[in-house]
Parts: structure tokens; sequence; C-alpha cells
């Protein structure tokens, strides 16, 4: 079988130094961050990458971890870069791809990383490192299309990007083959072993191909919970027929779960879904039944009759007991959460029984680069230098540390920046093939020979060849590109006349330093026009920003009254700001009606409703005075950021008051109130917020506060997020108030307080000991007010949570953590939600509130969520209506002509292909 013969793979860190990996045959096991070559407990042979160059090298250790792979890893710098390995294969041929990640604290900062893993342009998965001693895994399934194959780390959110293993198992004939894997890879979701005597695995050598069976037996949050009443697990010594490959292997499929009281039920989390995927389950008959027995059962998906119709029948399908039965869907719509149940129909006397079930999600292939071809042949040239040895694509996902690409779909590299990199030899005809190539730095080499003609890239503005040793003439060609703007070719050895349509461009352009090259005459008026004409111009400019200046120093002389900040705040947006009002207190007062009617307090002050003379409603908000020396603080505060911030999901700041002892700041009326008064305040008893509403609440809110992270410059830490400060308007749509206690992250970084600030209930535990403040505070703060949402309970309370538990979090997660996701949902909203968007909120509202905060998601990862969540409720799985109509992908069951009488192939083949997202 082609499997077992000998093939050799090499692997490749960047450095082009191709290294043999002696194997067993089909297999690639690297020992990341290793010193010697091991075989471990299992027969395999591990090989460390010691010959690669970039990165570092750490020993840890975990507990209960006695494998030699998991006792080093290699970490990179947390760059902008991408560290990629790049591996040997045979064209035509499917693979397993596994990569593993153990963290052991190697850093010695208990900061979890979070980092982008990708497989060649195509981004494969977000690494998130929520335990120092859990090893997190990932698999693909692939054709390979090259004969190499680039996996990289790239993009470090937190902590440094880190590798612990990384193995490649080659399949033979038809094992994973899809009609889709042209365009699709397979990133595999769940591999279970059901029946399981233990928790250990199966994977090598019972299995060849080294696939990992997880026992069903593994206690993980939502994996396998709402297990049925009445099922056991039943197993078999005696030999299972497979007859294909591609099947578990004969220690999976010895044994099963059987439901004795007539059913198998179970939920899991399925990792990167809703989408599109391959689910495929494995039936054995292993019990001996008596003649007059039967075993006939339905697989029953909520939601989803259409593919409940075919009744599995395991002896007369497999056609025998000990045979292996595996209906299947290759293509099909899956939920985050999958809720499933086997059924056994009327007239069988046995329940269902299950042995294994394979899921894998589609994940769309990227196109590389458009230049990328040229690029590989452009680096291939000058594989012992340290720039060429980046690896994976040029552009995807991460640029080349050398070079810019557009934000084409498909990008085009626009700039090559090989400055001082110590090249020697002609320039290479590769860069005159880049299309798209707008500026040119090879400064400071040693090339040599003539200047290539660049007519091909007629996009060059700024060429940089000086300081080289280039002979020959200067092409006259250069004069023909148009946007040339800026071209050096000073200190080499050209030689010549300067062609003279370059001396006719309107372009900076130096030639000195060549001692054989030479100008006609003609030409040397016009470059001393160009050469004072840019010294004029810097002469105006300069002018011109003395006057700014000086009319901006006499602005800040005429409006001496207005309170100054103590920073300065710059929005990413483009919009534009008229600048913060200044009210008089007569003129608060006629609008308040000498502050007649109250809408609100909070620990800074008291909200009152009124409305300007042009009839504009407004909130007035009368600073407390309880505190001076605090209130002038905060009042200075949130004048200068809301002056300076303006976001649809923002509560509008207006303007202010300071007059006397009194300082206001006036913002726009909500008309709705509170999101806390909706969910338990007295607006809730008057209507009952629909759970689609709540979701679309939570996603407005959710962009305000990105908006505050990462809209402006430096960005803003709210501090104080909880339900009464997300407000409401006349459409119910949501916005971000109160910035009193908010803080700015100066350059980038967490603040250090004195004093912790916040409300309790809201408030993130690690700032709360730290004094510690980053972004992630108000992630923690949002998670709760998530909880809020889903059980519509108040964050702290003496009575809503049970006996021992005052806060939210603790019993929400105790719910959540043990599958019961039914005993946090607000009793009001019925059943009137889908079960997954209800699931995937929940999950992330955890994410938020874990206790170390670099294990929290960012606001933008909430968001897609929420808006994922929303689709789900809205009966969109992937994308709009008008997408999934575009793309339309319908599921094709593969059960076999004895069930459905079509044969399998005839359907498999007439099945369409998955909408590409």
């Amino acid at each position: 079988m082609g499997f077992y013969h000998l093939m050799f793979l090499y692997v490749i860190l960047h450095n082009c130094m191709e290294f043999t990996f002696a194997q067993m045959p089909g297999f690639v096991s690297i020992d990341c961050g290793g010193e010697k070559d091991h075989t471990d407990k299992l027969g395999i042979e591990w090989t460390p990458d010691d010959q690669i160059i970039y990165g570092n090298t750490s020993k840890i250790s975990t507990e209960n971890e006695t494998r030699q792979q998991y006792q080093t890893l290699r970490y990179f710098p947390a760059d902008d870069r991408k560290y990629c390995y790049s591996l040997n294969v045979q064209t035509r041929t499917r693979y397993l791809i596994r990569a593993t990640f153990l963290y052991g604290n190697f850093d010695n900062n208990n900061v979890y990383p979070k980092f982008d893993i990708s497989m060649g342009p195509t981004h494969w998965a977000t690494i998130v490192i929520s335990d120092a001693n859990t090893i997190e895994s990932q698999e693909l399934i692939f054709l390979a299309s090259d004969p190499k194959v680039s996996v990289c780390l790239s993009n470090s959110t937190t902590g440094l990007p880190f590798i612990s293993t990384l193995e490649l198992r080659q399949f033979n004939g038809s094992v994973y083959l899809t009609p889709y894997e042209e365009q699709f890879f397979l990133s595999v979701s769940a591999r279970i072993n059901f029946g399981a005597e233990n928790e250990d695995p199966v994977r090598y050598p019972d299995d060849p191909f080294d696939r990992i069976w997880e026992s069903d037996s593994v206690k993980k949050a939502n994996y396998l919970v709402d297990v049925a009443i009445g099922t056991k697990k039943i197993s078999t010594k005696l030999p299972i027929a497979n007859g294909k490959d591609e099947l578990p292997p004969q220690k999976v499929m010895q044994t099963a779960v059987v439901g004795q009281n007539g059913a198998l039920t179970y939920r899991l989390n399925l990792d990167g879904f809703p989408g599109y995927g391959w689910a495929y389950t494995y039936f054995a008959e292993i019990e001996d039944l008596n003649p007059n027995k039967t075993r006939k059962f339905k697989l029953v998906l909520p939601g989803a009759p259409e593919l409940s119709k075919s009744i599995v029948n395991i002896q007369e399908n497999a056609q025998g007991k000990y045979r292996v039965y595996e209906p299947g869907y290759y293509n099909i719509t899956l939920p985050f959460v999958l809720s499933f149940k086997f059924a056994k129909t009327s007239d069988s006397t046995e329940g269902p029984l299950l042995n294994a079930i394979e899921i894998s999600k589609y994940l769309e292939i990227t196109d590389g680069s458009f230049d990328g071809a040229v690029a590989a042949s452009l680096v291939s040239v000058y594989k012992s230098l340290d720039w060429a040895q980046e690896g994976g694509d040029p552009c995807l996902p991460v640029p080349w540390s050398w070079m810019e690409c557009n934000s084409d779909p498909q990008p085009k590299i626009i700039s090559v920046k090989l400055s001082s990199k110590n090249i020697t030899g002609g320039i290479p005809s590769d860069l005159t093939k880049f299309s798209s190539l707008e500026e040119l730095w090879l400064d400071g080499n040693a090339f040599t020979g003539s200047i290539p003609d660049f007519s091909g890239c007629p996009n060059l503005r700024i060429i940089h060849l000086e300081n080289n040793q280039l002979s020959g003439h200067v092409p006259s060609s250069l004069a023909n590109l148009p946007n040339l703007s800026r071209l050096y070719l000073q200190n080499n050895l050209l030689s010549g006349h300067v062609p003279s349509g370059l001396l006719n461009k309107n372009i900076i352009f130096n030639y000195t330093g060549n001692e054989n090259l030479h100008k006609e005459s003609s030409g040397g008026r016009h470059n001393i026009y160009i050469i004072l004409g840019l010294a004029v111009g810097a002469a105006a400019l300069l002018i011109g920003f003395i006057i700014s200046f000086l009319l901006l120093c006499k602005r800040k002389k005429d409006h001496k009254q207005e309170p100054e900040a103590s920073f300065h705040v710059t929005s990413k947006s483009n919009a534009t700001s008229d600048g913060a009002q200044c009210f008089t207190l007569s003129e608060i007062i006629f609008a308040t009606k000498n502050f007649e009617k109250k809408i609100g307090s909070g620990g800074f002050g008291t909200v009152f409703y009124g409305k300007l003379s042009d009839g504009k409603e407004i909130a007035v908000k009368l600073l407390g005075n309880s505190n001076i020396q605090q209130g002038k603080k905060e009042f200075a505060n949130e004048v200068s950021l809301l002056s300076r911030i303006h976001h649809r999901n923002l509560v509008k700041f207006y303007g202010f008051c300071q007059e006397g002892e009194k300082d206001i700041l006036v913002y726009e009326f909500m008309h709705n109130g509170t999101l806390k008064e909706h969910l338990y305040g007295p607006l809730a008893k008057e209507r009952k917020m629909k759970w689609l509403e709540r979701l679309e609440i939570a996603d407005d809110a959710a962009k305000g506060i990105e908006y505050l992270h990462t809209g402006c410059i430096p960005s803003i830490i709210h501090r104080d997020l909880k339900s009464s400060n997300i407000l409401l308007d006349k459409n119910m749509k949501a916005k971000v108030s109160d910035f009193g206690l908010s803080k700015l992250a100066v350059d980038g970084i967490s603040h250090v307080s004195s004093i912790v600030r916040g409300t309790v209930g809201y408030l993130d535990p690690e700032y709360y000991i730290s004094n510690h403040l980053t972004e992630k505070s108000d992630i923690y703060s949002f998670g709760v007010i998530l909880l809020e949402l889903i059980s519509g309970k108040e964050a702290i309370s003496n009575e809503s949570f049970g006996m021992n538990c005052r806060n939210i979090v603790q019993w929400a997660r105790l719910h959540i953590e043990n599958g019961d996701i039914q005993g946090i949902i607000d009793p009001s909203l019925g059943d009137e939600y889908d079960i997954q968007s209800m699931w995937k909120l929940a999950e992330k509202a955890l994410m938020c509130v874990q206790p170390h905060a670099n294990s929290r998601p960012s606001m933008s990862e909430v968001i897609k969520e929420i808006q994922d969540a929303i689709m789900i409720e809205r009966g969109v799985v992937g994308g709009s209506s008008e997408e999934i109509s575009r793309n339309s992908f319908h599921s094709s069951l593969n059960m076999g002509s004895l069930d459905t009488g079509v044969d399998p192939y005839v359907s498999f083949h007439a099945s369409t292909k998955p909408s590409a997202r």
C-alpha cells in the first residue's frame, strides 16, 4: 500500500537549509525546541527543529506531562512578522496536519498567549491559551496542490507566539475525499470514541494514520453533555470488519454506547461553527442479539426534520454483525452547539447504538498573493540570506518584513525594501515582474551589472539604487515610467549620458558620485529649477506653519474660560466635531425648570430632564460636591473626553456649564432610559424585552466600547460599564454613557491607578487586586452585562442565586459549565429564542469574565460572536439571507442505497458545493 512506502520529508523554518527527518513511513513529527531525536511510547519517532535559526527555545515542566516532546517549545517575537515551518509533500495526496501548543508558563509571566496560525495564506485558527497546563491542538485535513505547504505563526495579540509540536500524517487512496477539496480544507472539530473504557485517546499504532479519537469519558465543559438516562457502555474483543482504510480503527469500533431506554442524547460544542461541515457516524453491531431482537433507530436533529427520515438498521446496512456501517453528511450546516439524538423506532426492541463520530468544518482556502510565484522565484536565488528565509505567502496572512502589499482580495506586492541586505550580483529580473510595484529600495548593497528595464512596473514612483556597484548606461526607459517621482542612482559606476527624458521629467533625481556619468547642458537648468522650487515650497510651508501657530495662540487667549484638558485624545473617525458648547447657568435653569424633573442619579451626580429653547431635549447631569476636588477632576475628565469623541453608540455630549460651585454636563436625552430598568427594573414589568432585541442592544453597546478601545488614540477605558450606563433611545438603540471614570491607556499600555474605581458586581477582580487597569477590565464588565441580558437578573443579589452565592458570574458559570443553560435563561423569554444563539452568547460571556485578563477576548471578537448569534436568531447561518441564497448549500445525505434507494455515489456527485465564506 502506498501509505507504507518510504518517503523523506523535509522541514524548513525561514532558513532555506533543507534537512531530512528520518521518520517512519508517511510521518513527520517535529519536536519544536527539542534537542535530539527520540522515540515515544507509541513508537513515533520525533525529530527536533534544531536547524531553525529564528525564534528561541524554552524548556517547560507541567503537571502530569511526561512526554519528551512536551518538555520544550519554540517561541517567536510578538512582532508584525510571520514565522513559518515549510513541509515538503507529495502533490495530489491527502494529509492530516496537527499543531499543538502547551504554554507551561515558559516566559515566567503567566500571560496567556493569543496568536494566529495559518496554512499558507489561509487563516487556520486563532490559538487562545486559557490554561498553562492544557494542550491546545488544531488539525487540518488537506489535499496537497503544491510540493510544499507552510504553517505560519503570526499576529500576536497577547504574549508570545509559540509551538510545541508539528505533525504531518499522510493518507492513502481516497481517504477523506470530498467534492470540495480543491476549495476547502477540513478543520477537525470532533473525533469521538463512544463507550471508551477510560479517558485515554485512541491513536497510533491502533490507528495507522495516527488520528486521535477522543474518549467520551473526558470531562470538558459542554463537551458531550445531556447524556440520556439509561446510556450504557458496551465492548467486545472480537474483530470488526471495516473494509475501508478511512474508517475508525478496531479499538474504536470495539466499544459503543447503547440507549437502554430507547434514546441516546448528546450535546457538544463545535469550534468554528456555525457553518458548513462534514459529519459522519460509525456503527457496528457488537452485541449478540437474539433472533427475535431488532435494533432500528433514527437520527433526530432539532430544527432539521428532513434529516431524520432514514432508518438505521446496523446489521442490515452493514450486511452483518461486527461490520462497520458509516452513514453521514459530507455537506451539512451545523450550529455552534450541536444537540443530537438517536431514537429507536416503534418496531425496534433495542435502543440505539453508537460507536464513533467525526465532524469537521469546511475552511475555505484563500488564494495566494497575485505575485506569489514571482516572489518565490526571487527568494530562491538567495537561500543563504536571512531576509529570504521568512517562508509562506509573501503577503498573507501578513507580508514579509521587507515587502508591502495592497489590500486587494488577491494582494499584489507594491513595495520591496531590500536596503543594506548584503546582496551581490545583478539586480534580479524577477523584480521587474511585479506589475503593481510602487516603491523599490535596493540601496546600500553590492549589486553589479546594468540597471534592468522596469517598463513592466508602470506604477513605480520611487526607485532607490544608490550606493551599489551598478555599471553601464542609465536606461532611457526609466523616463517612460508615468508615475516616477523619485530616482536615486548616486554612488555607482554608471557611465554615459543621462537620458534627456529624465532631465526633462519633473522628479527628484540624484545621480552624483558616478564619475563617468554626464548630463547634457540643456537639462541642467531644469534640475536647478526643481531644486529651487522645492526650497521655495519648503519656505512657504514654514511661513504657513508660523501663521497657523500665531492664530492658534490668539484663539487660546480669546477662550481663557474654556476648561483645559490634561491630555489630548484623537479620534480615528473621519467625522469632525464642532466642540463642546458652554452653557450659562441661567440657560440650564430655564431648560430644566429649575431642576424640576429628576430622571437619574449616580455616584458623581444627579441627572435632570430639560428642553432647550430650540426644542432639543437634553439630560443635565449636575455633579455632586461631596468631594469637590474629586468632582472637579471627574468633571474635567469627562468634558475633555466627550468633546473629542463621537460615535453613534456613545451618548452624544452637547456641552457643559461651570459657574460658581456648579459643574454641569449636558447630554442628549435618551427616551427609553437604561438597560437595567428594562431587564429587572420598573420598566421590565411593563414591557418584556425579546431575545433578538437584547442581542441587538448588546451589539450596539459593544460597538460603542470597541470605538473607545480601538477608535481613539490613545484608547479609552470606560472603567464603569454596567447596565445602568447603557441607555436606550426612542428606537431602543443602545448607547454607552457616563465617562466620569474613564481613563486613557497612555501609549497603548495599561494604567496603574492608586484608587480602584468601578461598581461592585461589574468590577474586574484582577484590576481590583492589582490596580492594573486595561481594556480587558471593560471586557469583564461587559461579560457581566451579557449574563444580565441572558438571565434578566442583576449582577449582585442576596436572593436570586441561591445559597452561598451573591454574584451572577459564579452562578452562571456553574450552570453553563455543567451544560445547564436553561437554568440561567430569563423565564420571561418563554421559548422565543434559538438555543444555539443563546449558547453562543453564554460561551462568550464566560470568556469575558475569565479571572485572568489575558484570557479574555477583545471587544471585536465579542462583537463577532454577538453578530453570529443575531444571524442565528434571524435564521441566517454564516451570512446574510442574500448571501445564503446566492451561495445555496444543500445538505446531502450519504446513507447508502439500503435506506434511501439512491446510489450513494450519485448523491455524492450531485451535491452542490459549500458556500465560500
